[in-house]
C-alpha cells in the first residue's frame, strides 16, 4: 500500500491537515488533504473515487510529495491568460 513519508520532511498529518485547510488556492488545498485522508485508514485510490480524481493522479501525488517535498503540491499556473488580466 501507498504511504505518505511524511517524517522524511519533519511534518506529521496535522501538519498536512493544516496545510490543505489554510492553502491559498483550491487545488493546493485538495492536494494536502488528500495526503492527510491518506495518511489515516484510506487508500490512494479511495481517496481518489471519493473526489471525484482520477486515482492514479493521486498516487503521484503522493510519490511527487514523498520524493521532492510539499513544496511539489503547491499549485502554480502553467498556461492559459492569467485570471485577472489587465485590460491595455
Amino acid at each position: 500500500m501507498l504511504t505518505v513519508d511524511y517524517s522524511r520532511w519533519d511534518q506529521d498529518p496535522d501538519i498536512l491537515r493544516v496545510l490543505g485547510l489554510n492553502a491559498d488556492h483550491p487545488r493546493t488545498r485538495e492536494r494536502f488533504l488528500a495526503l492527510y485522508e491518506i495518511c489515516g485508514d484510506k487508500s490512494a485510490s479511495q481517496v481518489g473515487w471519493e473526489t471525484g480524481r482520477n486515482p492514479p493522479t493521486v498516487m503521484e501525488w503522493v510519490h511527487r510529495y514523498n520524493t521532492v517535498g510539499p513544496a511539489i503540491l503547491v499549485y502554480q499556473q502553467t498556461g492559459g491568460r492569467s485570471p485577472f488580466l489587465p485590460r491595455p
